[in-house]
């Protein structure tokens, strides 16, 4: 009976999760620079003709600071992340997004 159970949950919680991992939306950004104020990382990024911020906790699990250059940029899904904010992890530029390239985790704000 229970070895029924088991493969049951796994499709549920599969089932469950696919529509919040499709939620993530990746976009080409370019990273102008970064200073540090406060103890918090500020990282200015240009999207298109947009610019914004990423902002992290130095010192914080995932916070450092890119070169500037170009990276993909992934917004997570809502209440995922370290941050009560729309959190984005940063990648090397180019390539596909895989956890063992990831850059950082950050607090995107837009102005």
């Amino acid at each position: 009976m229970t070895k029924r159970i088991v493969p049951l949950m796994l499709i549920m919680v599969l089932v469950l999760l696919a529509p919040s991992l499709a939620g993530q939306e990746k976009s080409q950004i370019t990273v102008k620079n970064s200073e540090v104020n406060n103890g918090v990382l500020i990282i200015t990024v240009q999207e298109a003709q947009k610019t914004f911020e990423l902002r992290c906790n130095k010192g914080m699990s995932g916070c450092t600071a890119p070169q500037p250059g170009s990276y993909v940029m992934v917004t997570l899904p809502k209440n995922w992340g370290a941050y009560d904010c729309t959190n984005v992890e940063l990648y090397p530029g180019g390539t596909e997004t895989s956890s063992n390239e990831k850059i950082g985790n950050y607090c995107l704000i837009t102005k």
